[in-house]
C-alpha cells in the first residue's frame, strides 16, 4: 500500500509463524547437526523469516497468473512513455510488489481486458487497529474505488490509496478509464509510482527507496526484495556453463545434472543420490526418500573432480581457501562453494552450502519438500562467504 503505514495482516501473521516454526525444523534437517540452545533456535528463526517462504518458489514465476504476468510485462515495457527518465524497470519489480500486496490477485477472476473481480479492498483505515492500521484517512473518492464514503482503504492488486491513484493512476489497457481494479491500469500505475521523477532502478539504493516509498517499512522492503530476486532468477532463465572450463565445469555439470532430484536429509554420497529422510516441508516425517541434502550434493559434485568433502556444510567450510563474507558474493567464481550461517563470523553455525554458478546464482538442494535446483544466492539469509577449492 503506497502510504507510510506499517501493516500487520492477521493472515500473514499466522502464515509467518507456521512457516518459521517449520523453518527451524527444516534448517536442522538441511546440512547441520541439530542446534542446541533456545538462543540458537531463535537466531535461525529470525534469519529465516523471509528465506524459507521465498525458497519454496525461488527461481520460478509459476505462482503468477498468466494474465497478471502479462500486465506486469506490458507495464514494464510501457512505463518509459509515462516516466521517460525511468531506468531499470522490469516485470520482477512489479511482481514483487503485487506478490506482497495481493498475492497476484489470488482467488479473483481476471478478465481478458484486465478487470479483476471481485474487487480487492484493504482494511478501513480509521485508526481502529484492525489489520495493523493506526492512522486515520478521510475519504477522498466518495467511495468510487474503495466502496465506502466514511473513510479510505487501499484498493486493487497493488493496493493503491484512492488519493494516490487520483494523481498516479494510468490507463494501461487504453479503454479510456483509469481503474485501480484493472490489472493493466494498476500495473502501469505502480510502475510510474515506483519510477518517481526518473529513478534508476538498476541501483540498489534507488530500488530500495522506491519500495520504501510504497510502504514505509523496512520489513516490507526486505519482503518485496526477496520476491524481486526470485522473479529475476526466473526471468534470467538459468545460468549456463558458457565460458566455464576445467574442473569448475566438471563440478558444475555434475551438480546441474541432478536438477529435479528430491531433497533428502542425509542423502547423497560421492557416487550419487542415496536414501535419506525428512521429506516433509515442515520437518522430519520419517519417510524415506532417495536424493541429496545440501552438503550431500556438494560432496557428490566435487567428487567428480577428485575432491573428497565431508557430509556437513560447516565441515566443508574448513576446506579450500575461504572467501570472506565481507567481500560479498561478487568475489565468488563459478565452482566456488557458497555458505550460509545463522551467526555472522562463526563457521560452526553454517547451516547451508551450495555451489556458485555465476551471475548471482547457485545450484543447491534447498530444503525438505523441494528438489535440486538453481536459486539466487541472496534468496537465503546469513551469507557466510565461500571457499575456493578449484
Amino acid at each position: 500500500m503506497n502510504i507510510p503505514v506499517t501493516r500487520v495482516r492477521p493472515a500473514r501473521r499466522a502464515l509467518y509463524w507456521t512457516l518459521t516454526i517449520g523453518a527451524v525444523l527444516a534448517l536442522a534437517a538441511c546440512c547441520l547437526a541439530p542446534l542446541s540452545g533456545a538462543s540458537a533456535k531463535l537466531a535461525v528463526l529470525s534469519q529465516q523469516r523471509y528465506a524459507d517462504t521465498g525458497l519454496a518458489g525461488a527461481g520460478t514465476s509459476a505462482d503468477i497468473p498468466p494474465r497478471m504476468l502479462h500486465a506486469y510485462r506490458q507495464a514494464a515495457q510501457r512505463v518509459g512513455s509515462v516516466v521517460p527518465r525511468c531506468q531499470g524497470m522490469g516485470w520482477p519489480i512489479l511482481a514483487g510488489i503485487a506478490k506482497v500486496e495481493s498475492n497476484h490477485a489470488a482467488g479473483r477472476t481476471i478478465a481478458a481486458n484486465g478487470d479483476i473481480r471481485p474487487r480487492i479492498f484493504g482494511v478501513l483505515l480509521n485508526g481502529s487497529g484492525a489489520g495493523g492500521n493506526t492512522s486515520v484517512f478521510a475519504d477522498t473518492d466518495g467511495g468510487r474505488w474503495d466502496g465506502t464514503a466514511v473513510g479510505e482503504r487501499a484498493v486493487g492488486p497493488f493496493q493503491f490509496m484512492p488519493a494516490t491513484w487520483a494523481s498516479t493512476g494510468q490507463d494501461g489497457n487504453a479503454d479510456g478509464i483509469r481503474d485501480p481494479h484493472n490489472a493493466d491500469d494498476a500495473a502501469l500505475g505502480a510502475a510510474a509510482y515506483l519510477c518517481g521523477r526518473g529513478r534508476d532502478l538498476t541501483r540498489a539504493d534507488q530500488l530500495r527507496a522506491a519500495i520504501f516509498q510504497y510502504n514505509h517499512s523496512t520489513a516490507y522492503v526486505t519482503d518485496v526484495l526477496q520476491w524481486i530476486h526470485q522473479y529475476r532468477a526466473a526471468a534470467a532463465g538459468g545460468v549456463g556453463l558458457h565460458g566455464v572450463t576445467g574442473t569448475a565445469r566438471t563440478v558444475l555439470a555434475a551438480a546441474l545434472a541432478q536438477r529435479g532430484v528430491p531433497y533428502s536429509w542425509g542423502g547423497g554420497t560421492p557416487t550419487g543420490p542415496s536414501t535419506g529422510t525428512c521429506c516433509s516441508p515442515n520437518g522430519a516425517s520419517g519417510t524415506l526418500i532417495t536424493g541429496f541434502d545440501c552438503s550431500g550434493l556438494t560432496a557428490f559434485a566435487f567428487a567428480r573432480a577428485g575432491i573428497r568433502l565431508p557430509h556437513s556444510a560447516a565441515a566443508q567450510a574448513k576446506h579450500g581457501r575461504r572467501i570472506p563474507a565481507s567481500k560479498g558474493p561478487e568475489a565468488l567464481h563459478p565452482g566456488d562453494l557458497v555458505f550460509f550461517g545463522y551467526a555472522a563470523g562463526r563457521d560452526a553455525t553454517i547451516y547451508h552450502a551450495g555451489i556458485y554458478l555465476g551471475a548471482g546464482q547457485m545450484i543447491n538442494a534447498a530444503r525438505p519438500g523441494t528438489t535440486v535446483r538453481q536459486d539466487p544466492v541472496d534468496a537465503l539469509p546469513g551469507y557466510a562467504g565461500g571457499a575456493r577449492l578449484l
